[in-house]
């Protein structure tokens, strides 16, 4: 039988990051019934495959089983050509055990200069992947392209948003308003694929 997802669901968000849980909220638009990994007390796994879909998968497989709820899970990152990729799947690790993401931007700066790399073309992914407790479980790609400029801009958003720029716009996520982000973000373009498998 195909999968599906009934509206009004009842969804653990395996995250404890809190600005992710409000961006799936808002690209889920009120479907369905979330609630967050982090408010159940459900432990965060440790990330340790090597591919963001891998990881998505290996984080809503961990939040179903536990809660016995189905579960969705994101795994998202920055990627940046003149670093090979970099951060990619550590996107999180870079900004410490204090999640401090100012530190990371720093960082990617630094290497960015270290390599002498005048080309800052990056690109966020995004991995989502729904997870039925003990059951199958289905998972997606999206990805948005643009450039990093530096100094960064904005404090909307979260992450890496200040120092992103998409493709076709003027502004960093970070300076764009949640709906405007949700327009053309790694998370949404995502979350149509999921919705054309599930819903």
């Amino acid at each position: 039988m195909a999968l599906k997802l009934e509206p009004g669901t009842r969804l653990v968000v395996a995250t404890h990051n809190p600005g992710k849980a409000r961006e799936l909220a808002e690209i889920l638009e009120g479907r369905f019934e979330l609630v967050a990994a982090g408010a159940l007390g459900l432990p965060e796994p440790e990330e340790t495959e090597a591919t963001f879909t891998g990881n998505a998968l290996l984080k809503a497989r961990a939040a179903a089983d536990a809660s016995g709820l189905v579960a969705l899970a994101d795994d998202s990152g920055l990627s940046v050509k003149a670093l090979d990729g970099a951060p990619g799947i550590y996107s999180a690790r870079w900004a410490g055990p204090g999640k401090d993401f100012a530190i990371a931007m720093a960082e990617v700066e630094q290497r960015i200069k270290r390599a002498g790399a005048k080309d800052t073309s990056a690109w966020f992914t995004c991995a989502l992947a729904v997870a039925w407790p003990f059951g199958p479980a289905v998972v997606v790609e999206g990805r948005v392209d643009g450039f990093l400029q530096f100094p960064g801009r904005g404090t909307l958003g979260f992450g890496y948003d200040p120092i992103f720029v998409p493709q076709g716009s003027e502004q960093t996520f970070g300076e764009m308003e949640p709906r405007a982000k949700d327009a053309l973000s790694h998370r949404t373009r995502a979350f149509e694929k999921l919705k054309a498998a599930l819903l």
